[in-house]
């Protein structure tokens, strides 16, 4: 009989020694700490979730009160299951029981602020705001738009943040010391996947090849970003030395589409609405997805310290399972323009609904006279692949962002939260993937998580010191 069989059947029978798993000297007490790790069981609906509740505590009231297997069943056949239910319900309040088992440990700090830039990337931290989803884990979170990733980094540092939107770059950089005093920071979830783009200036149009970029002048949001490291590799894998050929400074995602129309800039690497938003006025256009070069690539992250989550553990285990539900509802396709409406609004990404519909649905206006469709333009999926952050460490020495000897494999395990997400997606219905890493392709080459030194090596162009 599993925790999940129903107490009351009397044709379910309880084994009649050791377990189930065979690891326990009873069934008793392996219930009992299996009832302890059923926060990990994956469920479909929020009611088959309280029913497996239900079901754990009957279960071992019933097998306190009938150590006998024999004397349970005759007794359920003599009376009935309905008549035994509300027998046992008089002297133990299994409805109590149940909402107490099914509530964990107390949330330590209910109240809680969150950093965010207006930007796509940020949608499941937005909206789980207008929508409701970090209140349907029992907080009450203010999110706060913050105008640069280097303020959202000195905020949540300096702790009036509890947690923040950041570039999945960022919590590597800050726990390593790089940029700043090393602080142990985590990525405990992937904000979204996708999403970004290359846009330039209408006044070249017909300049499509990258050979003929030099000289240029771009813009990524941050020195410690995907954006920066993606448009580095795509203009190397093109012979466009980044360090030389071009100039590549950090501008705030916001302020992205004015300098591209006051001509200080060539062209960007940005995250969305920000080329969606150069297209709807008229001064840019998109030469490409960031998908094109590697489908499925992280961007940015939900954010924590080390500090938070050890000190208020209940707290973070409920902010992270609103971000996984969130996130869960932004992947499907049909949510979209309802959730582009919700985020919308100037507290929040501040665009045209038109502007975020185009983006979050991937049927969009690319600047040139053509409407191009494709569902994944930006996706999102939280689960913050421990070989992401390797392929992240790697570019990073490429650049001269780290020196010397890195601990890929132990960096990434200790930054990139990979195990914490397993546990709460499982929590929230979901069901995460079956390892911690996978391998993936960048512009037609493999990435192997098991081998970053050797990949680092294969590359023609890097900084040489």
């Amino acid at each position: 009989m599993s925790m999940f069989d129903n107490p009351f059947d009397p044709k379910s029978r309880f084994p009649q020694s050791g377990c189930a798993c065979g690891r326990h000297i009873d069934q008793i007490d392996h219930e009992r700490d299996a009832a302890a790790a059923l926060h990990c069981a994956p469920v479909e609906r929020q009611d088959s979730q309280e029913k497996r509740y239900e079901g754990v505590v009957a279960s071992a009231v019933v097998r306190a009160m009938f150590p006998k297997d024999a004397a349970r069943r005759a007794f359920l056949k003599s009376v009935g299951a309905s008549t035994a239910l509300a027998a046992i319900s008089q002297f133990f309040p299994l409805k109590t029981a149940t909402e107490v088992f099914a509530q964990g440990g107390a949330i330590e700090k209910k109240d809680l602020k969150v950093g965010f830039i207006p930007i796509t990337c940020a949608t499941p931290i937005i909206m789980a705001h207008p929508m409701g989803f970090y209140t349907k884990h029992g907080l009450n979170v203010e999110v706060i738009k913050t105008a640069g990733w280097a303020v959202i980094r000195d905020k949540t540092l300096n702790k009036e943040y509890d947690a923040a939107h950041m570039l999945s770059p960022m919590p590597l950089a800050i726990s390593l010391g790089v940029g700043s005093n090393p602080v142990p920071y985590t990525v405990p979830a992937i904000e979204n996947i996708n999403g970004q783009a290359i846009t330039l200036a209408m006044k070249h149009k017909d300049k499509r090849d990258p050979k003929s970029w030099k000289g240029f002048k771009f813009a990524v949001p941050f020195d410690f970003s995907m954006h920066n490291y993606l448009l580095r590799y795509y203009l190397a894998e093109h012979g466009i030395n980044p360090d030389t050929d071009v100039q590549i400074r950090a501008v705030p995602p916001p302020e992205m589409v004015a300098n591209l129309r006051a001509d200080n800039i060539d062209g960007f690497l940005g995250p969305d609405p920000m080329n969606q938003r150069a297209v709807f006025d008229g001064v840019g256009f998109i030469h490409m997805l960031s998908k094109e070069m590697w489908d499925g690539h992280p961007c940015c992250a939900f954010a924590a310290s080390k500090e938070f989550i050890t000190t208020a553990p209940n707290s973070y285990a409920a902010l992270l399972k609103s971000i996984i539900d969130a996130t869960a509802f932004a992947s499907k396709a049909e949510n979209r323009k309802q959730i582009a409406e919700a985020i919308a609004p100037a507290n929040y990404i501040n665009q045209p609904v038109t502007v975020l519909e185009q983006i979050l649905t991937g049927t969009f206006a690319d600047g040139l006279g053509s409407v191009k469709r494709d569902a994944k333009r930006v996706d999102f999926d939280p689960f913050p692949y421990e070989s992401f952050a390797i392929w992240i460490l790697t570019q990073m020495k490429r650049w001269g962002q780290i020196k010397g000897d890195v601990d890929y494999a132990g960096v990434a395990k200790q930054v990139f939260l990979a195990t914490d997400t397993t546990r709460l997606m499982k929590e929230v219905g979901l069901t995460p993937p079956t390892a911690t890493s996978k391998s993936f392709v960048v512009m037609g080459k493999t990435f192997d998580p098991g081998k970053p030194e050797e990949y680092l090596n294969s590359f023609a162009i890097k900084r040489s010191s």
